[in-house]
């Protein structure tokens, strides 16, 4: 069955936010592992998902880069692991995905916010967004 995109997005957040806990190799294989857990993945879902996760990771440093130029004064070990995934996904989604717009990028952000992180977390992640933007 395809995913919806809130759905792959979710998938690329929750996949993302492992790579602070492993080295990129490791990180690979947990992927690798992931989808041959779940064979009701579709495959053009799967390439999706693939293709976004290696986007975000190429382009990491900059986005990191970014993200701590809008949040003057924070260093990325302050921010909370799950924060920082979802910024970096919307980040590269507002800077590099042309096929999507800033203020869904910035709303599926904050909504993703709201089931993974603190109460606080999705005000905070829609003003840095919103700065970006």
């Amino acid at each position: 069955m395809k995913m919806t995109r809130r759905k792959l997005r979710e998938t690329i957040f929750l996949l993302l936010f492992r790579l602070e806990f492993n080295t990129p190799e490791e990180l690979w294989e947990q992927v690798d592992d992931y989808f041959s857990d779940r064979q009701e993945i579709e495959e053009t879902d799967e390439t999706y998902i693939r293709d976004k996760l290696k986007a975000v990771i190429s382009g990491l440093s900059g986005y990191d880069a970014k993200i701590m130029e809008i949040c003057d004064g924070w260093r990325i070990s302050r921010l909370g692991k799950a924060e920082l995934a979802i910024l970096r996904l919307a980040v590269y989604e507002i800077l590099e995905d042309e096929d999507i717009p800033t203020g869904v990028a910035i709303n599926e952000a904050v909504e993703i916010a709201k089931i993974y992180c603190s109460e606080e977390a999705p005000r905070f992640i829609n003003g840095v967004l919103a700065k970006l933007a």
